[in-house]
């Protein structure tokens, strides 16, 4: 075999390594999440899946273990009665509280419990519309005692 045909194998060898590589990693990127509602109706076909599910962490369901490594509560849904539990390792973010929207990143065991690795928590007021600005026109100008 000639110089240039090794040259080529290997060159073929080396980009589909880096192509299939690539792919591995854009793919985990790729996944979006689930709301608790979704994740409650599909749990069978969601247990052992790498899965992220949004929602507010409920009143009343918060634990923290001093060490900030483990919590547990409850994601409400928005039906009624729609709850998802969620036990989290790993470390927290520093405002995690009752009543924000989180998103965790875990997979549903058999009994139900989703088993978070990672919690986002998210800025609802950052998505929320803004007001529109002031006119260019009354820009600057300030009302004067007295006039209309």
């Amino acid at each position: 075999m000639t110089t240039g045909k090794k040259l080529v194998i290997g060159g073929v060898i080396v980009v589909g390594v880096t192509a299939y590589m690539a792919y591995r990693g854009a793919a985990a990127s790729w996944q979006y999440y689930l709301t608790a509602d979704e994740c409650l109706a599909e749990r069978a076909s969601l247990a052992g899946r790498r899965l992220r599910v949004s929602g507010r962490i409920a009143a009343d369901t918060l634990i923290v273990e001093n060490d900030r490594r483990r919590a547990s509560f409850t994601l409400a849904g928005e039906g009624k009665g729609v709850s998802l539990k969620v036990a989290c390792r790993g470390p927290l973010p520093d405002n995690l509280a009752e009543g924000i929207a989180v998103l965790v990143e875990g997979r549903i065991d058999d009994s139900g419990v989703l088993q978070g690795e990672k919690v986002l928590t998210r800025c609802d007021g950052k998505y929320e519309p803004r007001l529109p600005a002031a006119s260019a026109s009354t820009m600057g100008k300030t009302k004067r005692e007295g006039t209309p």
